[in-house]
């Protein structure tokens, strides 16, 4: 009698059962997806949103003077939006590492700048 109300308020990592169920499913339609390949990635930013620019390194010669990056995608978000990505990428990329191993970059990543 009372069993029934107390599993339906039974808690699982801070959600409800009863929340649990009426939380509505997520469905990816990528119908309309285009895929662009990116090997370059830039930031910038205002107070209301951040903006990254998706491009491809153009110069395949080492060594030159000038670096050509053909830019090919922006994604704007807020603030929110990018801190949940930045979270996200976090986490996918410590599961990535601790399967495949560590990925070691020329770059210190607090200061965004090359290594000497």
């Amino acid at each position: 009698m009372v069993k029934s109300k107390e599993k339906a308020e039974t808690k699982t990592d801070n959600i409800t059962v009863e929340d649990a169920q009426s939380k509505p499913a997520v469905r990816w339609d990528d119908s309309k997806m285009a895929s662009t390949y990116a090997n370059v990635c830039n930031v910038a930013c205002t107070r209301e949103e951040m903006t990254l620019l998706f491009g491809t390194n153009q110069t395949w010669q080492t060594g030159g003077k000038e670096l050509t990056v053909e830019l090919s995608n922006r994604v704007i978000l807020n603030p929110f939006g990018a801190k949940r990505l930045a979270i996200l990428l976090g986490n996918t990329v410590r599961e990535f590492e601790a399967r495949f191993g560590e990925l070691k970059l020329e770059v210190d990543v607090d200061k965004g700048e090359k290594k000497p």
